[in-house]
């Protein structure tokens, strides 16, 4: 069903350090653009247009209590779902308490997505009824075509990024030894033997954050202008 409330599809700014990822889930929600319209896309900004839902991927980024909702929107008034795979209660007891409206699971398929985007317009609190499913990420990250799954890449992006093991435990609120599987399983994929060489790799493969804001004019800002 249909939770749209008013006139026209529900406008959407999706938010996250990287483009690839943005483009990847304006990409999932493209064939429903009579329902939901994806107006900005940025990395590493705040949303400027006046928008229903921010739509936050939490791919390589903080979560939970460390999302600063207001530095997010700049105080446009938009609700703002989460969009991640990490679904533990505690992180999304977490997020809600911050001011997030929804927590959506990256398991989510177009027209489920569509739906909980649609529900949290509505004024629903919208939160994961189910395990995500392994493996089944909606949406782009840096690696995927070279086989990383989702859960691999962002540790990936976190090591590129600078981070010590613990740092990506406490960031992606991970046990240490999850992350160190995530780390072996991806160098192995990657070629790689130390993290020297995975910090290599992954800048050149998509993996330092980028800058941009991009608007349903498809004016973009390299760097962004704030």
């Amino acid at each position: 069903m249909n939770t749209r409330s008013g006139n026209g599809p529900v406008r959407v700014a999706v938010v996250n350090d990287y483009e690839l990822v943005v483009r990847g889930v304006a990409a999932l929600l493209e064939p429903y653009s009579d329902r939901v319209a994806v107006v900005e896309l940025d990395a590493k900004v705040a949303v400027v247009q006046d928008v229903d839902v921010v739509l936050y991927d939490t791919f390589g980024q903080v979560q939970g209590d460390g999302i600063d909702l207001d530095d997010l929107v700049e105080g446009n008034g938009a609700k703002v779902a989460i969009f991640s795979w990490n679904l533990q209660p505690e992180l999304v007891a977490r997020s809600l308490k911050q001011g997030a409206s929804g927590y959506l699971s990256k398991s989510l398929q177009g027209e489920e997505l569509v739906r909980a985007i649609e529900a949290v317009h509505a004024g629903q609190v919208v939160v994961p009824t189910r395990p995500a499913g392994r493996d089944r990420d909606a949406g782009d990250w840096p690696g995927k075509t070279e086989g990383l799954t989702a859960r691999e890449a962002e540790i990936i992006a976190l090591i590129t990024q600078g981070l010590s093991n613990q740092e990506i435990a406490t960031r992606s609120y991970l046990s240490i030894n999850s992350v160190k599987t995530y780390i072996r399983t991806a160098y192995r994929k990657m070629g790689v033997t130390s993290r020297s060489q995975a910090v290599l790799w992954g800048v050149s493969h998509g993996f330092r954050p980028d800058v941009m804001r991009e608007t349903a004019t498809h004016e973009a800002e390299f760097p962004a202008r704030r």
